[in-house]
């Protein structure tokens, strides 16, 4: 590395005018003089600037400029970065700003991601302002979405859509967890560690739904069959729902368990009842469409119940999060726990209901 001290002496500059005149050296031979030993301590001082790079950046050890990528999960209820424990498959592609041409597309997994300093390396990125889509979680890995083939240098944004994976418009499956994140950033310089950072939504809801004889009677799941429908399973580039075919969930899990009693409405000589549970993952949940929530009885042949499941998530909305719109509360809220209560014929009695621990009573059982 060069090193170097640059000394201006006043009398050393005197001396060189006062030993001209003794020579009797005009004041155009005086000032070239000067002038050249000006340059000459700039350029030293630029070579300076250049080669110390690596005190500046020791961390890098060289001159080179590193784009990084850093990952938050913050779209939740608690309002604090999940990402670490929450996302362990992530898939990043980078746009050019002003053609739309895909530049790059990296893909990261495994332990690295809970560490809570992990950044993905953008690899030959130039000074630039970029267009960059995250779409992450294990869903992807496990092939229960699918995202359209991008080709690097050709492909536009807008082409970048995902799909969840289903049998002719039946999910039967736990899809998994999915994420989309989309940040248009500007890396500036020429060299050092420079890190944006993209915020992410989750794509992906666990609905259970419990049932629950008022008479405390056993309750026997296989004599009942829960679906969900919506139209959510296709997602554009910039996480919109797309119109596609109308998906059917099903339950990927139905069990039979045990409840403790609640001195409300049971009498007190029960201690426990027995419960259906039913747990679906389903897609996003936005406010343009109507997802419905259906449970048949399969021993009468008859349908038990029927729900707007968005306009019954949104019941527990709450006081404490008005400020939010109800697209940001569907977002953050990726659980819903649900528990409808039937009567001595197997009907569900439509004027009490539980979500999310809130005990609900319907003031319309048209809802």
């Amino acid at each position: 590395m060069l090193s170097f001290k640059l000394i201006f002496s006043y009398k050393a500059l005197t001396g060189l005018i006062g030993a001209s005149k003794n020579r009797k050296i005009k004041d155009m031979d005086i000032k070239a003089k000067l002038s050249k030993l000006i340059l000459l301590s700039a350029s030293l001082w630029a070579a300076a600037a250049v080669t110390s790079c690596e005190r500046v950046f020791e961390g890098e050890g060289d001159c080179d400029l590193h784009c990084q990528l850093k990952f938050k999960y913050d779209m939740n209820m608690k309002f604090a970065d999940a990402f670490p424990n929450s996302v362990s498959h992530v898939e990043v592609h980078v746009y050019d700003a002003q053609t739309g041409k895909l530049l790059l597309t990296k893909e990261e997994c495994g332990p690295a991601l809970s560490d809570e300093n992990y950044a993905m390396e953008l690899e030959g990125l130039k000074p630039g302002t970029y267009d960059i889509i995250a779409w992450c979680g294990d869903g992807l890995c496990e092939d229960n979405f699918y995202l359209a083939d991008p080709v690097e240098g050709q492909s536009q944004m807008t082409e970048l859509v995902c799909e969840m994976g289903h049998d002719d418009g039946h999910v039967k499956e736990d899809v998994g967890q999915l994420y989309h994140g989309m940040q248009r950033v500007t890396f500036e310089g020429t060299y050092g560690t420079h890190v944006r950072t993209i915020a992410l939504t989750k794509n992906t809801n666990v609905v259970r739904v419990v049932l629950q004889h008022l008479s405390g009677i056993d309750v026997n799941p296989d004599e009942f069959r829960f679906e969900i429908t919506d139209d959510n399973g296709l997602m554009a580039h910039d996480n919109t729902v797309l119109d596609d075919e109308m998906l059917t969930y099903h339950p990927w899990s139905v069990t039979a368990g045990s409840a403790g009693i609640d001195a409300d409405i049971y009498s007190k000589a029960q201690t426990s009842v027995s419960v259906a549970l039913a747990e679906f993952t389903v897609g996003r949940l936005v406010t343009e469409n109507n997802p419905v929530l259906s449970i048949y009885n399969t021993v009468q042949d008859e349908k038990v119940l029927s729900i707007p499941l968005k306009d019954y998530a949104l019941l527990v909305k709450g006081n404490y999060n008005k400020a939010m719109s109800d697209q940001e509360y569907l977002d953050r809220q990726d659980e819903y726990n649900l528990t409808f209560f039937l009567d001595e014929h197997g009907n569900w009695m439509t004027s009490r209901i539980i979500i999310n621990s809130w005990h609900v009573v319907l003031q319309n059982s048209e809802l």
